[in-house]
């Protein structure tokens, strides 16, 4: 399967199942959708009226020479394992504590209902937390290491909890051979000096989050009492990262429809001093006056080239940044695992409410039909695991054609869910968002290896 098109001047051609890349010139590009489909006396036929014959030879032997090395054309290998994949015996790696359901922000795009989930608010006990973490370590396996995301609501509502749970677990890396990797996510209103340190010593990624532009972040995100939380939030997360030396991090903001021109929210974060940046479209049914539509694709797709460019210059002049969906592997390319088991959700990944309630993700949390069980009794539910174990972008039709399939691995299962009623289907709108990142991403390569090209010689 091959994927070609044109951007900032780069012809490229990505052959999906080997996850090769190519930087083409005109004519090898116009040979390639035909030689996969021509004889190469037809293929000089078709084009003989655009390119003289000598080139199209030279071309096609290019082409040829690629096939041959197995970068042009391959074959999907994968597709094979699938079967045997799906019956592998999995354990859980990772889970998602929702240490409070409870937030002192008033979101309007909120999917978690400004922390209450479907249900009563609350915050998780360090009975229960204890509990999560010990389901964990009985559940691993042999997996040496194991990661914990304190997800909310706002965590740091529950402060002294996440303390003790990060206490709890360093207790028991020795005893289990285990190495807990935590994490935190959180709107940065209750920060302070306590937990900026606690959190330099003992997470090993935070995620801060902010909409960009203060009209923009006040917008969508404001204080419950409905001030701005962007005055209260953005000199505290400066401190922040810069106490962790600019690292383990993310700023994390959600584009709406009120700013389809996020590529200067992006820009925003970078010129307030961030530099590990992440800008997420909003997920939200149609009816809601912020929720993106598909009359806002082209605009969008305009905007991520327009972030493209600019992510490019500011690379070369020393003043870069990383942007999340513009990070792609384009030399070890999307690895087995990652095919065949998407992000892992309700197999090797899970979410714990605050009364130890399980569900596959946070994003399934309330959702009576996904319940799995609990921290006390384990998994009851093993159905519905067994139902996420099948979900990968060999079970979904509109993965087939595909061309970004490897990298997003099948989207995301609860955005499907949403959207269709079932975790095989897929969410439209975001996959055709992702095949533009990847689009972009791709083209970031070969520019800035055109750059440290030019510098060598």
């Amino acid at each position: 399967m091959i994927h070609q098109y044109k951007n900032n001047g780069y012809n490229i051609v990505l052959d999906v199942n080997s996850g090769s890349v190519h930087v083409v010139d005109e004519i090898v590009y116009d040979v390639i959708p035909l030689f996969e489909k021509m004889s190469a006396d037809s293929v000089i036929r078709e084009l003989s009226g655009k390119y003289a014959e000598g080139e199209l030879k030279e071309a096609i032997q290019e082409v040829i020479s690629l096939k041959e090395a197995g970068q042009l054309y391959a074959e999907d290998t994968y597709k094979n394992y699938v079967l045997d994949f799906k019956k592998r015996k999995t354990v859980v790696k990772a889970l998602c504590l929702h240490i409070a359901h409870e937030c002192n922000l008033a979101c309007r795009y909120c999917f978690a209902e400004e922390g209450e989930y479907h249900g009563r608010r609350a915050l998780m006990s360090l009975e229960v937390g204890k509990k999560a973490l010990d389901f964990l370590i009985e559940n691993s396996g042999s997996r040496r290491n194991l990661e914990v995301d304190f997800f909310g609501g706002e965590p740091l509502m529950n402060w002294e909890v996440v303390k003790e749970l990060v206490l709890y677990g360093r207790s028991k890396e020795a005893e289990h051979n285990k190495l807990f990797r935590f994490t935190l996510t959180t709107n940065g209103m209750l920060l302070n000096e306590e937990i900026m340190e606690f959190c330099n010593k003992e997470m090993s990624n935070v995620v801060l989050s902010l909409d960009g532009r203060k009209e923009v972040n006040d917008r969508m995100r404001p204080c419950r009492n409905g001030k701005s939380s962007y005055d209260v939030i953005v000199p505290k997360f400066q401190k922040f990262v810069e106490s962790r030396e600019q690292a383990r991090y993310y700023v994390r903001g959600t584009f709406t429809r009120h700013n389809l021109d996020f590529a200067q929210d992006v820009l925003h974060y970078a010129d307030l001093g961030f530099t590990q940046l992440s800008m997420e479209p909003v997920v939200a049914s149609p009816e809601e006056e912020y929720a993106i539509r598909e009359e806002d694709i082209s605009a969008i797709y305009e905007e991520y080239d327009r972030l493209a460019v600019e992510y490019i210059k500011r690379q070369r002049e020393g003043r870069g940044f990383q942007f999340f969906h513009f990070m792609i592997d384009l030399e070890q390319g999307p690895c087995v695992a990652k095919r065949l088991s998407g992000c892992g959700s309700g197999t090797e990944y899970l979410a714990v409410t605050p009364w130890g309630d399980l569900y596959p993700c946070h994003q399934f949390v309330g959702e009576e039909k996904f319940f799995l069980g609990n921290v006390k009794d384990g998994i009851t539910n093993t159905q519905i695991c067994d139902e996420f174990k099948l979900c990968n972008v060999y079970a979904k039709e509109k993965c087939q054609e595909c061309f970004a399939r490897f990298y997003c691995s099948g989207g995301c299962a609860a955005n499907s869910y949403k959207f269709h009623g079932s975790i095989t289907d897929a969410y439209d709108i975001g996959c055709e968002l992702e095949r533009k990142r990847v689009e972009c991403a791709i083209m970031i390569k070969a520019a800035l290896a055109d750059n440290q090209e030019g510098e060598e010689e």
